[in-house]
């Protein structure tokens, strides 16, 4: 079996994609000699060791959606419907063209290095190693800078979001107490070595929101509308462009494109995974927003939790409930890369299994802690969307792939080249270019504007370590 040198060494866990192909071989002519491997062969190869495209399909979706599920309905009542439904295919073509981007960048950094005698078998390629090698030092750090607070705050905000949730199920509790159960609960996550490990919990993470949103979908319809039901919206600026910001955030997920890529056997199948992952994300996030809107309308402006407006039911718990197990594994999701981060500042990324998990434990206690001293964190959250994801999805990837390719010589030398149907050199100029000024202006600009006023307006509310925000 052919593979390409972009393809092998491409795991952390000690085996190369080349020997798990063998391995896979060598198992189906045992099978056909009625030959069955052994019980922990049988685990390793079902729950453990994944790199294939569906592995990361599962992982890019399980990255993407979560509990901005529960939010977007929420967003279609700040901005309305036809203007919530045009965003929502907008943000998501542009996230569809910027992983591909990225993957583009990816592919060209492994190429190089390559080229230059660099293996990679114990060593993760990250975001900004990319940036910094292949633009330099200045985009090293600040695409470091912007990723590091884009998965930290998405990983804090995960352990809010369970207590939230736990907190509908059982009030018994204030969700303090839920926040310090879940991130004890969360931090376990350090014991997954790398992407290529997340394959059963990836899988529980797509059929969670998957559920929850088709039982949002029927529960709406099954309510049919509130007496009166308003559809005002957009009814101010600020509630508009709010509602925009959380729809970018939606589409956000390339904060982990280039470890996911890094994990598969076959990473330049990528851009291709990601369209079929976007394709999906649709289809759990269109519906039910815009049957809730339908539904209850203006009424939406009160609950940025859309479970909240349905009633209780068995079948509203189930939902609630898997949203805590997803909301636990996408801490997993993104905290991952930080954990590589980490590892490498302590110069233990190549060290034993044991080593590297005692050494991710000060990244996981202090995600906690911050979950617990900042229980507010959703406004908090959307000024980070708007400022941070901003460039770290949408502008650098666009930025960054025309300045890598911008001679003829580094084009047609390329790794990954456009395919026949795809725009040429003056299209893709325009179109990255389009899309710098489109998030520059909407996501960084009218984006961060309406969360630092939505901020400011809730600032009086906050309290740290608050034993039970917005309980009342």
């Amino acid at each position: 079996m052919e593979q390409t040198d972009i393809e092998r060494d491409n795991t952390t866990s000690g085996i190369t994609p080349m020997e798990v192909n063998i391995e896979v071989d060598e198992n189906q002519k045992n099978y056909s000699a009625n030959e069955k491997p052994g019980f922990k062969g049988w685990v390793q190869k079902t729950l453990w060791h994944g790199g294939s495209n569906y592995d990361a399909w599962c992982n890019a979706v399980s990255g993407q959606v979560g509990q901005v599920i529960l939010s977007m309905p929420y967003s279609y009542s700040q901005m309305g419907l036809k203007l919530g439904i045009f965003f929502h295919l907008l943000y998501a073509i542009v996230g569809i063209w910027t992983c591909y981007m990225l993957s583009c960048l990816y592919l060209e950094y492994r190429s190089r290095k390559e080229k230059e005698g660099a293996t990679f078998k114990n060593h993760v390629i990250q975001y900004h190693e990319v940036m910094g090698y292949l633009v330099g030092p200045w985009l090293k750090y600040t695409s470091l800078f912007f990723n590091i607070v884009t998965m930290g705050s998405v990983a804090v905000v995960q352990i809010i979001a369970c207590a939230s949730n736990a907190y509908y199920l059982n009030s018994d509790y204030n969700k303090r107490t839920w926040a310090i159960i879940f991130g004890g609960i969360s931090t376990l996550t350090i014991l997954l070595p790398s992407f290529h490990n997340f394959r059963i919990w990836s899988i529980i993470g797509v059929l969670t929101t998957t559920y929850t949103a088709w039982y949002m979908v029927v529960a709406g319809l099954h309510h049919g509308q509130v007496p009166n039901v308003k559809h005002s919206a957009p009814i101010s600026m600020e509630k508009f462009f709010t509602g925009t910001t959380n729809i970018l955030f939606a589409f956000g997920g390339h904060a982990i494109t280039i470890e996911i890529m890094h994990a598969m056997w076959q990473p330049r199948a990528y851009k291709y995974v990601y369209l079929v992952t976007v394709g999906y994300v649709m289809t759990i996030t269109m519906p039910h927003c815009i049957i809730l809107y339908w539904a209850f309308g203006d009424e939406l402006l009160e609950h940025s939790n859309a479970l909240s407006v349905l009633p209780s039911s068995p079948f509203r718990s189930v939902a609630l409930c898997f949203m805590i197990a997803h909301q636990a594994i996408a801490f997993g999701l993104f905290v991952m890369p930080l954990n590589f981060m980490w590892e490498k500042v302590l110069g233990v990324h190549k060290s034993h299994y044991l080593t590297r998990v005692i050494a991710r434990l000060p990244v996981a206690i202090l995600l906690w802690f911050l979950a617990l001293l900042f229980p507010f964190f959703g406004p908090l959250n959307s000024i980070i969307g708007s400022i941070i994801m901003s460039f770290s999805t949408y502008i650098i990837p666009s930025l960054a792939y025309l300045i890598v390719y911008r001679t003829n010589a580094s084009r047609q030398e390329a790794a990954d080249k456009p395919k026949k149907w795809m725009p040429r050199k003056n299209g893709i100029v325009v179109l990255n270019w389009s899309i710098v000024v489109l998030i520059a202006v909407l996501g960084f600009g009218f984006g961060s504007w309406a969360s630092l006023s939505n901020l400011i307006k809730q600032v009086n509310t906050f309290g740290v370590f608050d034993k039970c925000y917005q309980c009342s």
